[in-house]
């Protein structure tokens, strides 16, 4: 017999973790909270089934790092949402985990200290504890599901989930998100194609089989009946956007040719903006014309916004950071967020009940 390690060369060492069940019954979710995310789903489904004229706005920081910023934030937003509540439906985004181009910080969830630890069992409560106490306010929430894992920690806290431009054509996003309990962006490709996010489209809302973890931690065998509440997101890509009414007519040809609902969400963000945050409010703008000029396959937007202006790197010393700014892509900053919507909202105020989708 070989004595010789033949598997796990590069594994440095493994920690168990807290469970699913046992995270959740230390912070149980209310009924008043769980009575309220199953009514905000419902809301975005009525949306996307053509039942609810409003269109929904999923915005808020570019990631998570700072509780206490991120609560402020919430309490400004619920205001906001209660002002805008019959043209828009306001859902905050909540987003923990950051897919990297190469490396980099990889969110609350990963790092909660950022200093490289990787306490994940204190990112896992932290970010449950977090999103509860934005649910009291009674935020409906939103977040991107990067791994199939976390998500169980979580996701009945969700009133909707994204999948991202990287991750989207993944055979193992696709099958998770098929068995969501919320609806689900799928963001076009990196390069701007939108081939990736339809063949994501038909492939969720199919039922799956595949390994996953159960409440318990057990990996198991998840079977799936399919989430028939997916819908694409035109985020940009290669350099260039893909919100303009050209190529937003381009998306629902290409949403047609495959029998697929014309439910189309801009993100405003990424590279519909150049990365330039003074660029969101240009998007809006030209999306706010397109609606008032009779789109009707536009049923929702994404901002990144934060308490401040920009974005900074995240310091030596983590006493300098500063408040409300975002560590990863710039955000507009509050005043800027609060005003735009507010100017949406006038202008499409008698437009969107006559919308006829």
């Amino acid at each position: 017999m070989i004595n010789q390690r033949v598997e796990d060369l590069n594994i440095e060492s493994q920690q168990v973790l807290t469970t699913p069940e046992e995270l959740k019954a230390k912070l149980p979710a209310n009924n008043k909270i769980t009575a309220a995310v199953m009514q905000s789903r419902q809301v975005i489904k009525d949306i996307l089934d053509g039942n609810d004229h409003r269109l929904f706005v999923v915005v808020g920081p570019c990631s998570i790092h700072d509780p206490k910023a991120a609560i402020e934030y919430g309490q400004r937003l619920a205001r906001l949402a209660a002002e805008l509540k019959d043209s828009l439906y306001i859902v905050m985004r909540v987003y923990f985990e950051k897919p990297r181009t190469t490396v980099g910080w990889k969110g609350l969830i990963n790092d909660p200290h950022m200093n490289d630890t990787f306490d994940m069992e204190t990112g896992l409560t932290v970010g449950r504890e977090l999103m509860l106490e934005l649910a009291d306010l009674g935020l409906p929430l939103a977040t991107e599901a990067l791994d199939p894992i976390s998500p169980q920690y979580h996701s009945d806290l969700w009133t909707w989930a994204a999948i991202g431009a990287r991750t989207t054509e993944s055979q193992t996003h696709r099958e998770m998100s098929s068995g969501l309990s919320c609806p689900v962006g799928f963001k076009n490709g990196t390069d701007g194609g939108l081939t990736v996010a339809i063949n994501a489209l038909e492939s969720v809302a199919a039922p799956h089989s595949f390994l996953g973890i159960n409440p318990l931690g057990q990996v198991s065998i998840t079977r799936t009946s399919g989430n028939q509440y997916g819908h694409v997101v035109l985020r940009g890509g290669d350099g260039k956007p893909n919100y303009d009414s050209v190529n937003v007519a381009l998306c629902e040809q290409a949403l047609g040719k495959q029998s697929l609902k014309s439910n189309i969400m801009v993100d405003c963000s990424h590279a519909n903006s150049n990365k330039d945050p003074a660029l969101q409010p240009l998007v809006l703008d030209n999306i706010t014309q397109q609606i008032a000029e009779g789109n009707t396959s536009i049923v929702s937007l994404m901002i990144e916004s934060n308490l401040h202006w920009g974005n900074q790197k995240i310091p030596t010393n983590l006493n300098d950071l500063q408040y409300g700014v975002s560590v990863t892509d710039a955000c507009i900053d509050w005043d800027t967020t609060a005003n735009s919507l507010r100017d949406m909202a006038a202008k499409l105020q008698t437009v969107l009940p006559q919308r006829q989708r």
